[in-house]
């Protein structure tokens, strides 16, 4: 039973987090940085996706050339993968061209 209940926990959470990134209200690159217990075990795919205008296709296409699985765990990354992807995110909603040191 306590076991349904912090899945339940999770999954709102997990799900008000994907609001406020809808929003704009939370940046994506802010939550890979600090990884919040609620996106421990969130794919990288999931991230992305919630964020406007970004699909499936999309998301490929942005991890393609930083080397990562769309279907890595959030938690999972070591701090240099964790680096790379908050700094890429970063770039692309600043406007900043994809590869630039922020």
């Amino acid at each position: 039973m306590r076991a349904l209940e912090r899945a339940n926990s999770v999954r709102l959470a997990r799900a008000e987090l994907k609001r406020a990134v809808a929003r704009g209200d939370l940046d994506p690159a802010e939550v890979v940085r600090d990884c919040p217990w609620q996106t421990e075990s969130m794919t990288i795919s999931e991230l992305l996706t919630s964020q406007r205008r970004w699909g499936r296709t999309r998301a490929r296409k942005f991890l393609m050339p930083l080397s990562l699985s769309e279907n890595k765990q959030l938690g999972t990354l070591t701090p240099r993968q964790r680096s790379i992807l908050s700094t890429e995110l970063a770039a692309r909603t600043s406007g900043a061209p994809r590869g630039a040191l922020v």
